[in-house]
């Protein structure tokens, strides 16, 4: 079972150093989930009770606009988490979804279980908080990249920032993400290959 747990005790002891009682706290207070493809593990209205260690898979959060289309925002795969983040915190309803994109192997923290957590170790603030950063950091460059860029150039930059994604999830979800509609990716795709 130690083995399930190598990976994020990687990531958080790359934030701070913890004594091996503090990583065996941490590992006892997740709980190890395998979900299917195409599971809906959060539902715009719910309250996010959760914040998910991707060990497998790969996993979307999306919303949807005032013409029913899915907006996605984010992308997520092994070493990334995964949560509403708003609502996790304000213990109010989403405005999200999350849905698994392949069959996923995932770690659990539950709100009370964070809780319990930062109050017998409170250096695990700085591993949130430093996750908290990055992804701000990524939301702030996507933010930039829609306003500010062509949709080819963002293509681009998507591509070539999260190679493995590309090639794991629906050309139609890429364009969801790139702002744009499936036929205009497929135009861009086109145009691109003509010019190799």
């Amino acid at each position: 079972m130690q083995s399930t747990f190598n990976s994020i005790n990687q990531y958080v002891n790359k934030c701070a150093v913890f004594s091996e009682n503090e990583i065996q706290l941490f590992d006892d207070l997740l709980q190890h989930k395998t979900v299917k493809k195409k599971t809906m593990l959060l539902r715009e209205g719910e309250i996010c009770n959760f914040e998910a260690y991707i060990l497998k898979g790969c996993i979307r959060t999306f919303c949807m606009d005032e013409n029913g289309a899915e907006v996605i925002l984010q992308f997520a795969v092994e070493d990334w988490w995964v949560s509403d983040i708003a609502s996790f915190h304000e213990q109010t309803p989403s405005k999200l979804y999350i849905e698994t994109l392949e069959n996923c192997e995932l770690l659990i923290l539950t709100h009370e279980a964070k809780e319990e957590l930062l109050m017998k170790v409170p250096q695990f603030e700085r591993v949130f908080r430093l996750m908290v950063q990055r992804n701000l950091s990524v939301t702030q460059n996507r933010l930039i990249n829609i306003i500010a860029k062509p949709a080819q150039d963002r293509y681009v930059e998507f591509l070539e920032r999260y190679p493995s994604v590309a090639q794991r999830v629906a050309q139609h979800y890429i364009a969801a993400y790139l702002g744009i509609s499936a036929e205009f990716l497929s135009k861009i795709r086109a145009k691109m290959s003509t010019k190799r």
